[in-house]
């Protein structure tokens, strides 16, 4: 193994537990690049009285003095950002310059978590004379983050900034299969002045996630993943009484007119189903062909076989996930759609164990194909044809799942009729990822998002704070009423 077995990290120091491991893969090589835990309720115990001990020093903070660590650690994630992206790019294998854009993005979570000090600053209104009221925000405790495979340093960023700006302690839980860029998130932070404890790393599989649902200790748990489970996560830690902010899959639709600019329209769709080998819940999944488009579909074949895999496209994660978008592809051809771009098969030179699949484009998919309704999570765009615009809205309306849609058009009308019309939650024009920056916060609708508020931005500042609420009277003379 490259790298030496894959550590917890509870209350400062890094840990071995006593616990099966499972092998940890370089999806470009195949070769193995470490060993992670799959730890046990004992070990999140262990993680959350760490965190206990922690909380009352941290909480007590001013928000000030708190994300003046997190000033620090923007520096060091940008100072870092070779070795960060390189060790994403390692274990995830997405290509150099995603990875960097990546760690990049977690620099601009971070920049927005050192600005709640001038967002959280409260409310204070003298309600009657001299009776005034105000609402502080206060944490709400321990908090877990359960993180996917995806992008291994930026989701996490996604709540450890705020989470822990705001005053809470948090318990980080990794996808298993990409377990490394945890550790280097912790060192920065500690070598920013984080308190030993504020944040804690449990890796794991399927009993560790149950333990950070069920544990009473923990009050809150975010999730980002498939929507399976999401699902069984929602339902396990509000079941528990927790809170519970849980992200799921996509079926993202990109609405193409005639009128689309061309070239802007294929460049963008192209980049977004096969950006991060198509495996971001941002990307395009079905292009629904609005009338005359074949000038359209015809450059985005172009600039898709020009697509190199290993250069330009990542591998996917594992042989199991090739395994499965093959199938996609292989069935829908079987039913009659047309693979005009084939991916399948692709070859990289001195990487003939890595789990590459290059840009595919299948076009005549109809809307009952399973490839048009289920998440593939691959470079891979389905196009369904249409005669107009309603029936391009009513394609993705019948998706279950309400991320994101996209339209492509120079009609200031039709893009305004499908933003007001699309069934999801982040919706763009001329825009293949429309992935909202900060200080607008990233979150879908329907089955791509279980709980109340977005995960980053503004709509995070809810979930991770509880308000308290204050009443005051000095004043002898106040007038006696109902709420005296």
């Amino acid at each position: 193994m490259k790298y030496a077995q894959v550590q917890n990290c509870i209350g400062g120091a890094f840990v071995s537990p006593n616990a099966p491991t499972l092998d940890v893969y370089n999806p470009s090589s195949g070769e193995i690049l470490s060993r992670v835990p799959l730890s046990s309720a004992q070990d999140v115990d262990a993680a959350v009285q760490a965190a206990k001990a922690a909380l009352p020093g941290w909480s007590g903070t001013p928000i000030k003095e708190r994300v003046q660590v997190l000033y620090r650690y923007k520096t060091l994630l940008e100072q870092n950002i070779d070795e960060l992206a390189a060790l994403v790019t390692e274990e995830n294998g997405k290509i150099l310059g995603e990875a960097r854009a990546e760690v990049l993005k977690s620099a601009e979570l971070t920049e927005f978590a050192c600005s709640l000090p001038q967002i959280v600053t409260g409310e204070v209104l003298e309600v009657s004379r001299g009776v005034e009221c105000r609402v502080e925000r206060y944490p709400v405790g321990i908090v877990a983050a359960i993180t996917p495979f995806n992008f291994p340093n930026m989701v996490p960023n996604w709540s450890i900034p705020n989470a822990i700006a705001l005053g809470n302690c948090m318990i980080l839980k990794p996808s298993e299969l990409v377990p490394l860029s945890a550790r280097r998130i912790v060192e920065l932070l500690s070598e920013a002045g984080l308190p030993d404890g504020v944040l804690q790393v449990v890796h794991g599989g399927r009993e560790t996630v149950e333990a950070l649902c069920d544990h009473p200790g923990i009050a809150a748990v975010s999730f980002v993943g498939s929507t399976r489970v999401a699902q069984i996560v929602y339902r396990r830690a509000t079941s528990n009484l927790k809170r519970c902010l849980a992200l799921g899959g996509a079926k993202n639709h990109l609405i193409v007119m005639p009128d689309a600019d061309r070239e802007m329209a294929a460049t963008n769709i192209v980049a977004s189903m096969s950006g991060c080998a198509g495996q971001r819940c941002m990307a395009a999944s079905v292009m629904v062909a609005v009338s005359a488009t074949d000038h359209i579909i015809a450059r985005m074949a172009e600039v898709a076989r020009a697509m190199v895999p290993g250069k330009d496209v990542g591998p996917v994660i594992s042989t199991a996930s090739l395994e499965r978008i093959t199938r996609y592809i292989d069935e829908a051809e079987a039913l009659g759609a047309t693979v005009i771009v084939d991916g399948r098969g692709a070859r990289v030179p001195g990487k003939d164990g890595g789990y590459f699949i290059g840009p595919t484009i299948i076009d005549h998919v109809t809307p009952d194909m399973k490839i048009a309704q289920e998440e593939v999570f691959g470079p891979v765009l389905a196009i369904v044809r249409v005669k107009n615009v309603d029936e391009a809205l009513a394609v993705e309306n019948a998706s279950p799942y309400g991320n994101a849609a996209s339209v492509f058009t120079e009609s200031g009308g039709v893009a305004r009729y499908v933003m007001e019309h699309a069934s999801a939650g982040m919706v763009g024009v001329n825009v293949g990822v429309p992935v909202p920056r900060e200080p607008f916060s990233f979150g879908g609708w329907n089955d791509s998002k279980y709980g109340v508020g977005d995960i980053t931005g503004r709509g995070s500042i809810e979930f991770w704070t509880q308000a308290k609420k204050m009443t005051t009277k000095w004043n002898k003379e106040a007038g006696v009423n109902w709420m005296s």
